[in-house]
């Protein structure tokens, strides 16, 4: 399914829509609900079978990121960690990454966006051989985002970059997906007004020579993007909504692991054993990995 494909995380910002909640640290380690932050995109990414990653951040927020998160192999995945010195685009992460990805097809997620609902909306992009493949999905706020355009047939023509005027309300959401010709286009790319190499610009490239696919996301999906107080909230409403209603936890990465058979029943167990034995989520696991099936 995902032979071939690494990710990459990018867990880099300011946060200065967050501020001042995102003085003490970078805002991907922050609590959604009952979780940092950076669980939810990485355990997204583990769902639909990446096990290579390469997660980027500021060089203060690197160290915290290993301890939470360690070379990966607890969870039977590889983690490895690059430095963003400054915050230069997100298509910067193709020009720090570029060792990483190889001649690999890569996917970059960021570390403040999280998706739940159908994995089967996603299965197509993690097979594609060639080009670029991204999301558009429909939100009230499109000036926030990359905003695509739409024929009357329904393919895509345009992509403005935080748009005063937007022409659809279809915003990209941050998960790309990428032939490894991202690397050559990402460090040919000119800094924007704003200073940064834009994750559009790598979009239009693609999309002149007829090689971008753009996929409208459906009702079974949600993507929340976290970068305000009020969409921090908002998840951790969602999130919570979700766990209570159904008794399951969303974005749990050692539950992925094992149910993905990344790690066998022994090492599950180890991982729990390691945790708070007080604590609702390892009781949440211990739970499920007594259940038999």
């Amino acid at each position: 399914m995902a032979n071939n494909l690494k990710g990459i995380i990018l867990a880099g910002g300011a946060g200065s829509r967050l501020f001042p909640i995102s003085l003490t640290g970078s805002k991907q380690l922050l609590p959604v609900y009952d979780k940092p932050m950076i669980y939810y995109p990485l355990s997204w990414q583990m769902l639909l079978g990446i096990r290579e990653f390469l997660l980027i951040s500021t060089p203060t927020d690197l160290p915290r990121f290993r301890e939470l998160l360690g070379d990966g192999s607890r969870l039977g995945i590889s983690i490895e960690y690059a430095e963003q010195p400054a915050p230069e685009g997100i298509a910067q992460a193709f020009v720090i990454g570029a060792d990483f990805i190889g001649n690999s097809r890569v996917s970059l997620i960021l570390g403040d966006n999280i998706f739940y609902g159908k994995l089967g909306e996603f299965r197509e992009a993690t097979e594609f051989t060639e080009g670029g493949f991204v999301y558009a999905y429909p939100v009230h706020d499109p000036e926030r985002y990359g905003v695509v355009e739409f024929d009357d047939n329904g393919f895509a023509i345009s992509i403005e970059e935080k748009p005063q005027n937007p022409k659809s309300r279809y915003a990209i959401p941050g998960l790309y997906y990428y032939d490894s010709r991202v690397v050559d286009i990402a460090q040919n790319l000119k800094p924007s007004k704003r200073g940064e190499l834009e994750i559009t610009d790598v979009n239009l490239q693609y999309m002149r020579e007829g090689k971008l696919r753009v996929k409208c996301l459906g009702r079974g999906v949600a993507w929340l993007d976290t970068g305000t107080q009020e969409s921090l909230l908002q998840a951790a409403n969602f999130i919570e909504t979700i766990e209570l209603r159904q008794g399951m936890k969303v974005g749990c990465p050692e539950e992925i692991a094992w149910r993905m058979k990344y790690i066998t029943n022994t090492q599950f167990d180890q991982i729990i054993g390691a945790m708070p034995a007080n604590s609702s989520y390892s009781k949440y696991l211990r739970n499920i990995l007594d259940i038999p099936g």
